[in-house]
């Protein structure tokens, strides 16, 4: 098994005369996608515990109630829990459920790639940190590591194959190889910040407009990064990290700066 760590927006519309006069492109919005199930349900929970509805130290409801109390499947609220326990709101406690943090506020760190600028700090951030992590996972991978980094490109190349969504084998991929790591604490940070970085991998699946020629280019990237970490390469492993986030960047639109380190895919 691989690691499961972890409304569409209305735009201006021109009226159409007899003339067929269309109002200025420039004064249209990019269409948004609509969010994720377990996005509108984290969200929900987060502005319940920041009005106090939740106070610090106090117990969420279960997941079978929260399930049934959102209409979703429990699958969808434990996605929304690990998402508020990455944002340093809740925490679990084995066998007892989770429960709201003392200061829930105080671990509060999320992206947003809104804007370019912002966009850009995103990939510089996961350049600094996942090819890093590339680089220490090609020393300390084993076969079973290598393996479960096998079955999330498998589950990306059957979401290639029929045009869907594979951003979450995306994630895990990248969250296994910082597992790879054997560092408690590596894999920690690659948890918290995978869903923060989650979106920025979305966008190459679903909202980038050159379709699934983006995730085929990301996948071949995925290969190359593995046979690094597999062969036990170091210093490609990290290079394969570079080139995927530089070409992550370009589909995007986002140029990296050199000061980075790494060669960019495109001569």
């Amino acid at each position: 098994m691989c690691l499961h760590i972890a409304g569409t927006s209305a735009y201006d519309q021109g009226l159409l005369s007899d003339n067929l006069i269309y109002m200025p492109l420039e004064t249209l919005s990019r269409i948004q996608r609509p969010p994720r199930l377990s996005e509108e349900v984290s969200a929900d929970l987060e502005a319940r515990i920041q009005r106090g509805d939740y106070a610090p130290g106090a117990q969420l409801p279960t997941e079978k109630v929260l399930a049934e109390t959102f209409g979703v499947s429990r699958a969808v609220v434990r996605e929304a829990i690990a998402r508020l326990k990455a944002d340093g709101l809740i925490e679990t406690r084995q066998g007892s459920g989770a429960f709201v943090t003392e200061n829930p506020k105080s671990l509060n760190f999320r992206l947003s790639a809104s804007g370019e600028s912002a966009l850009l700090h995103i990939f510089e951030l996961r350049t600094m940190v996942e090819a890093t992590v590339a680089e220490l996972a090609a020393r300390r991978r084993t076969d079973a590591d290598v393996e479960v980094m096998r079955q999330c490109l498998d589950r990306m190349e059957v979401a290639l194959s029929s045009e869907a969504d594979g951003s979450e084998a995306d994630d895990d991929f990248h969250l296994a190889i910082a597992s790879a790591t054997h560092n408690q604490y590596v894999l920690r940070l690659a948890e918290f910040l995978g869903r923060q970085f989650s979106e920025s991998r979305r966008m190459a699946w679903v909202d980038h407009p050159r379709g699934m020629e983006s995730p085929r280019e990301a996948q071949r990237e995925h290969h190359l990064m593995l046979a690094a970490i597999t062969a036990g390469d170091p210093a490609a492993a990290r290079q394969a990290a570079h080139v995927h986030l530089r070409g992550a960047a370009e589909r995007v639109g986002i140029d990296l700066p050199n000061d980075l380190g790494g060669i960019s895919p495109k001569k």
